[in-house]
């Protein structure tokens, strides 16, 4: 859809119109290309440290959005229609934002849903991204190697089902022919990718609301670490308000920047923002996917049974790598162990497959793991963990390498989509390398760590020894006696 657009200076006229209140700021064009932020229009004093507070009626969340739709018909019918994913904050913002961007769509040829204040809101938010979902197919070729190659792929698939899942379920609504019609309709996936970048790089957790956009304050930009000078909070009166943070006193024309997460990582950052924070000395965080070996017995029966994400997040904490994924502890365990797998009938003829360690029952992979903490041989797993851990990592550097060096023979001339895409993607591969480089050493030492231990080596000799009649057999030929 072709979305009518509002300059920038008319949002103060609006703001009045609906009540939200600003305090020597304002939300103003910004210099360098930037796009929209909140500056200071004064020297801040701190007698009222509030600099904006938005009415609780603007905030958009899931019980706000469902109030509205109390007195509009075609939002509730179209709510209903979808089933669970209205029931969550960011189904009902998306169909929120799309009821609204009809409204002021030139391509629409007829109204749906109620007017809001929200209807000239979205005049004002922008129509270009830089995330991601909205790259060349050869620009997200920059990606390869990075942990959100395959998070982006992912993303855009679950992207065509949530907008194959939007028709399907709305396209015998009256109110929604504006939409599906073979003659009008007017809705795209562009347009249901634009409500997703809406949401993803404006929503906020605000307290006592959950995840919501708040107009105004969605302006905000991010500042990470003593750049950050304001944050947002929810007052007594369930307004949602921007405050400025103790100590800090911008000067007029500065601009008021609040963190999107400290605690994320490059990765993140980029897929939910289109940026990397130029103050980043390592990617932070990252997801790296994991297989169980196909020549376990138990890989079928394993990945029935959990329901856990495959794969372990890399992170630093205190300049000290570590890693998290209950997955992996499926590749450190086997019958022999302990854990057994078995089939069971149930009373209406269906099937379960119930899990157990060492003849106790356990219920999902955190369980197992907890098992394992308590056994005389977590050391031993521990360090099957960790040399799977640090296989897959060096795995993940090999292939990062191997682009890079492609990438290094490639001339000016073969620039490869627009420059500044090509920056993003490249810092974040480097950002992502040196974590992952960080990871391996830590993770090394520890392996040398747990080598040591009296159980691993009481384990390691024990082991020997049985394998030592095998070597007794050896005719020289290759009987495999693994």
């Amino acid at each position: 859809m072709n979305r009518d657009q509002w300059a920038i200076e008319a949002l103060p006229s609006w703001s009045a119109l609906n009540n939200v209140r600003l305090n020597g700021v304002a939300v103003s064009v910004l210099k360098a290309d930037r796009g929209c932020g909140i500056v200071a229009t004064k020297d801040t004093v701190t007698e009222d440290p509030v600099l904006m507070t938005v009415p609780r009626e603007l905030v958009l969340s899931v019980g706000t959005i469902w109030e509205f739709a109390k007195s509009d018909h075609h939002l509730s019918s179209i709510l209903h229609a979808v089933g669970d994913f209205g029931q969550n904050a960011r189904g009902a913002i998306l169909i929120f934002l799309l009821v609204q961007i009809t409204a002021t769509s030139s391509d629409a040829t007829r109204r749906i849903g109620n007017a809001h204040p929200w209807t000239d809101y979205v005049r004002f938010l922008p129509t270009s991204f830089s995330m991601p979902t909205f790259w060349t197919d050869e620009e997200c070729q920059l990606l390869r190697g990075t942990s959100l190659e395959p998070a982006l792929r992912i993303k855009l698939k679950a992207l065509d089902r949530e907008f194959a899942h939007l028709r399907a379920s709305t396209e015998s609504l009256d109110c929604c022919k504006v939409w599906w019609d073979p003659d009008i309709g007017c809705l795209t996936i562009q347009d249901y990718l634009q409500v997703d970048a809406l949401y993803r790089s404006r929503a906020m957790d605000l307290p006592g609301t959950g995840l919501a956009l708040v107009p105004c304050i969605d302006m905000a930009n991010h500042g990470s670490g003593d750049a950050t000078n304001a944050w947002y909070e929810t007052d007594v009166h369930g307004n949602a308000i921007l405050v400025l943070v103790t100590g800090k006193t911008p000067k007029a024309g500065e601009e008021l920047l609040i963190t999107y997460g400290d605690e994320k990582g490059a990765c993140e950052m980029v897929f939910s923002y289109g940026f990397v924070d130029p103050n980043l000395e390592n990617a932070r965080s990252l997801f790296l996917s994991i297989e169980i070996p196909d020549d376990d017995p138990l890989k079928l029966a394993k990945m029935e049974a959990f329901d856990a994400a495959p794969g372990f997040r890399v992170y630093t904490s205190y300049d000290e790598a570590s890693w998290y994924g209950p997955f992996v502890w499926l590749l450190c365990v086997n019958e022999e162990d302990g854990l057994e797998f078995r089939v069971l009938q149930c009373n209406d003829g269906a099937k379960e497959l119930q899990v157990s360690w060492k003849g106790a029952i356990i219920d999902g992979v955190l369980a197992l793991e907890k098992c394992l903490e308590r056994s005389d041989m977590w050391d031993i797993f521990r360090l099957r963990a960790y040399v799977a851990i640090v296989q897959r990592i060096k795995a993940q550097l090999a292939e990062h390498e191997a682009i890079n060096e492609k990438r290094e023979e490639t001339t000016t001339t073969e620039q490869i989509g627009r420059p500044w895409i090509s920056n993003i993607a490249l810092a974040l591969s480097r950002l992502e390398a040196k974590l992952l480089h960080q990871a391996v050493t830590q993770f090394e030492d520890t392996i040398v760590h747990l080598l040591n231990t009296a159980e691993v080596r009481r384990y390691l000799n024990a082991e020997e020894i049985v394998d030592e009649p095998v070597q007794a057999f050896d005719n020289g030929e290759d009987d495999d006696f693994s």
